[in-house]
């Protein structure tokens, strides 16, 4: 049970002696029920209205902050940092060289409490990097915070703290996706460090699509500033309906444009943390475009709508859901799509093996497909190898790339090929310039399709005294320059 349920009955009551035009609700709150409904003749349904009387524009936000403050909370980091020490001019002289020194740095987010025991959903950047993460409630009690598991794609991190037997404070997510432009919603956070803070606003739209490649973030004009990342976007029902997470400003402060991430991701990441130990972001296993005007004229679209596909990966859920490049995916689960942003968004929103309706476009009409949401899959098996030997290459790890893998690492899970994934200082894989990250294309032009396949064609090659290795290094390919071999045995 939420916290809202303790709003209803004090708050409510007064309100009757105001007008029928309150709708039950306090400044239309969004739909805080009451028994008395039944008298109300405007109650069949939720009514959203401008304020019709003065005493309606002097209600109070008061209870709902009430319901919702105590389950917002601070998030202090601090880790280590190494600086290497300056040097002055006679230790340059006579060759001395100080240790490196080290400094604790501290930094503050707000997170919020979704979980009677004390599961609390932050931002991945208010948590990068921390050595140590403390969590201080509302009532100033303190506790050490452990990390369960974060998706900085997202910008979303899952922390626990032990409360022990007691039950905290903690907000209800809203998953009915019924939000609406110009509703009413208040923003908590702890801003510059000053204290818990509440700002108003409204939504200002829905479906930002271009802050990030894995979000469709709610905009609301509602005051967000630094240290209020993490921390809880409500609406007047006490339900928390988003976390906030950015501000678009040239000055860093907020100028009436802030982010949140909305409730239904925030809801299925804390449900798959729990169940599986980390996020879980199913895909669709295609590349898509967003439909331009001059595009959809083309398909026939009567405007410009949808994402379209240009590539599918085998054996993926797009393959096996019967989808075609050149479809156009219109909607998903019952959420138009507009771009690739969109279309990651909702397929994150849903639970693995789930299945979910969408509509495409094909072939100058409209028609449904069932799409079974599918985590990336670690196809070839990853075969990480450290490579030793005479050869250009000795001193570098490399691994065998997939859809899995590329969603672990923040790489594109398109990729196919031999990566690599370190090398050591002082290698023939450093000397030669090689870098993580690199696909190797071929070894004295044998294509290399595996790590086995690789380290196969190296030691066929050992006695070679020439050698030409090519990499795609961001998409462009490349001839490494062979600077150095390792001293033959």
């Amino acid at each position: 049970m939420g916290l809202c349920e303790t709003l209803c009955t004090p708050y409510i009551s007064p309100m009757k002696k105001l007008s029928l035009s309150l709708l039950g609700s306090v400044l239309a709150l969004g739909g805080i029920s009451t028994d008395a409904h039944a008298e109300d003749p405007f109650a069949a349904e939720s009514v959203r209205m401008v304020p019709q009387s003065q005493s309606q524009v002097q209600l109070s936000y008061a209870p709902v902050v009430k319901d919702t403050a105590p389950a917002v909370v601070n998030v202090f980091t601090s880790r280590t940092v190494r600086t290497r020490a300056s040097r002055d001019f006679f230790e340059e002289m006579f060759g001395m060289r100080r240790a490196p020194q080290e400094r604790t740095q501290n930094s503050l987010g707000s997170g919020v409490i979704v979980r009677g025991n004390g599961v609390v959903v932050t931002n991945a950047h208010v948590v990068k990097g921390a050595d140590e993460l403390k969590v201080v409630l509302n009532d100033r009690r303190e506790f050490e915070a452990k990390l369960l598991t974060k998706d900085e794609e997202l910008d979303l991190a899952i922390l626990k703290i032990d409360p022990g037997t007691e039950r905290l404070p903690f907000l209800n997510i809203e998953t009915n996706s019924n939000l609406e432009i110009g509703d009413i919603v208040l923003a908590i956070g702890n801003p510059f460090g000053v204290g818990q803070t509440v700002t108003s606003g409204i939504i200002s739209a829905k479906g930002r699509t271009n802050v990030s490649d894995f979000s469709s973030y709610i905009q609301t004009d509602a005051a967000v500033n630094p240290g209020n990342s993490g921390g809880a976007l409500v609406n007047l029902n006490s339900e928390l309906i988003g976390i906030n997470t950015a501000i678009f400003s040239r000055s860093g402060g907020s100028n009436g444009i802030g982010f949140a991430i909305p409730s239904e991701l925030v809801a299925r990441a804390v449900d798959s943390t729990l169940t599986d130990g980390k996020i879980i972001r199913p895909w669709l296993g295609a590349r898509s475009n967003a439909v331009d005007s001059a595009l959809a004229a083309t398909l026939g679209l009567d405007r410009a709508r949808g994402t379209i596909i240009s590539e599918i990966y085998p054996d993926g859920p797009a393959q096996k859901a019967g989808l075609r490049e050149r479809d156009v995916i219109l909607s998903l689960a019952g959420t138009d799509i507009n771009d690739e942003s969109g279309l990651n968004f909702k397929l994150a929103t849903l639970a693995r093996g789930s299945r979910a309706n969408a509509r495409i476009w094909r072939d100058g009409r409209e028609q449904t497909i069932s799409i079974t949401a599918d985590v990336p899959k670690e196809s070839p098996a990853r075969d990480e190898r450290f490579l030793d030997g005479f050869h250009p290459l000795d001193g570098a790890t490399v691994v065998n790339m997939s859809p899995a893998l590329g969603e672990e690492i923040g790489v594109d899970p398109y990729l196919t090929g031999v990566m690599v994934l370190s090398v050591a200082r002082g290698s023939a894989a450093n000397y030669n310039r090689l870098r993580p990250g690199d696909l190797i294309v071929d070894v004295n032009d044998k294509d290399i399709f595996t790590t086995r396949n690789l380290e196969r064609h190296l030691q066929s090659e050992e006695n070679a005294e020439e050698w030409s290795v090519r990499i795609d290094r961001n998409g462009r390919i490349y001839n490494v320059p062979i600077r150095y071999l390792p001293r033959a045995n």
